[in-house]
């Protein structure tokens, strides 16, 4: 029996907070849609990643956009998640007919929202608007000057709009600019490199505080004295401390002694939370929790015989895998400010070796974004269905770290 692969993409407002992420079905790794009845693919999702899984650990407590065809809604497949959950997105749809009218209709009532997909601006879906929250545009495909002429028909029924194919950042403000409220595509991974950009100090202290967690003997002298020098990084340990301590009574009397109380292995989950929220104030909370769970994936991945000599590194470089994106600055740079182990700097720099390979196997398997998938993890004899489980597992783990 084949098994049921799932893609994410994430679907960002104008202040790059994610609103949630359309699921994608895919018949394996390879992150392309398969031939197959679209009707099928849509229930094949919703077995695997309801009846069999947590959509909500995929979806990361966000709301999960799935597409529906006509058939699946008249078997009632939406009625399966709670509407609070999931929006119905319909797809397949060339034109409308009154029975799908009817039946948009019925699920509008039932309390849920519903995007329509697909949408090419014709009139004869002006009969849905009022049953619609959401309508999804393809800009590659509908020019941004054409949506202009529906706007006047969409605005009474308080209508959003979200614009699909988005990759680059001028585009999303243009289309900010027209009244799209929602956008998706890879417009958020696109660095904004400036070469003579310097670090503040407070990131000065998150990269330093990085590297001296993950080295493979902490030095706890040094970890305390970085703190020290943080206001919001001392409070944020002596928190961690008193959730840790719940139930026992602990007198810390140095920041060392609390740093050495959580061992290394809470200290360095404390680090990487509270570093890589400081980095990315500035840019979308995505790429952060893209790098925890490429971090938290990787980490578990290389436990895999094919990946031990290197599982020591496994987490800070997926941690660091989008440290570029959040700092803007070229990593050959980041490094150089970052006592790092060369097996760490090649797989960052050029994505070589074992280490640079399990990288990008997660980086794309996280992001959706590339076709390779398949072939990277046939390379390490990878079980295809583990890889997918540790993906729910790691989008959990971090939904959980409420970051």
């Amino acid at each position: 029996m084949k098994k049921t692969y799932i893609a994410r993409q994430a679907i960002l407002n104008t202040n790059m907070d994610t609103i949630g992420y359309e699921l994608l079905f895919r018949d394996s790794p390879e992150n392309k849609f398969p031939e197959i009845d679209q009707d099928v693919a849509s229930s094949k999702l919703i077995i695997q990643n309801h009846i069999y899984g947590d959509i909500k650990a995929l979806s990361m407590g966000k709301v999960a956009f799935i597409n529906f065809t006509e058939n699946s809604l008249i078997h009632k497949y939406p009625l399966m998640f709670d509407k609070g959950d999931i929006i119905i997105e319909l797809m397949g749809h060339e034109k409308p007919t009154k029975n799908l009218l009817k039946i948009i209709h019925y699920y509008h009532k039932k309390g849920y929202q519903i995007a329509l997909s697909e949408y090419d601006l014709a009139n004869h879906w002006d009969a849905f608007f009022p049953y619609i929250d959401i309508v999804k545009i393809n800009i590659e495909e509908i020019n941004t000057k054409r949506i202009l002429s529906a706007l006047p028909r969409m605005k009474p029924h308080n209508i959003k709009l979200s614009a699909e194919r988005v990759e680059t950042k001028n585009q999303k403000q243009t289309l900010a600019e027209i009244g799209f409220s929602y956008f998706q595509g890879y417009f958020y991974h696109q660095p904004e490199m400036v070469t003579d950009k310097k670090l503040t100090s407070q990131k000065a202290h998150m990269l330093q505080l990085l590297s001296e967690t993950f080295n493979t003997q902490i030095n706890y002298d040094e970890v305390a004295s970085i703190i020290s020098h943080d206001v919001n990084l001392t409070i944020g340990l002596l928190k961690m401390v008193n959730n840790v301590a719940t139930g026992t009574q602990i007198e810390i009397k140095s920041l060392k002694q609390a740093a050495v109380y959580l061992g290394d292995e809470k200290l360095c989950q404390f680090v990487a939370i509270l570093a890589l929220s400081n980095l990315t104030s500035d840019i979308a909370d995505e790429i952060c929790k893209q790098a925890l769970i490429t971090a938290k994936m990787m980490a578990e991945l290389s436990n895999n015989n094919s990946f031990e000599a290197i599982s020591e590194f496994a987490f800070i470089t997926g941690l660091l895998s989008k440290i570029e994106l959040m700092l803007g600055i070229p990593i050959s740079k980041i490094i150089k400010t970052m006592p790092l182990a060369p097996k760490i700097e090649q797989a960052l720099l050029k994505e070589e070796g074992p280490l640079g390979e399990l990288l990008k196997l997660t980086s794309v398997y996280v992001s959706g974004s590339d076709d390779e998938i398949d072939q990277l993890i046939a390379n390490y004899a990878l079980n295809k269905e583990v890889v997918q489980q540790e993906f729910v597992k790691a989008s959990k783990w971090c939904n959980d770290l409420d970051i």
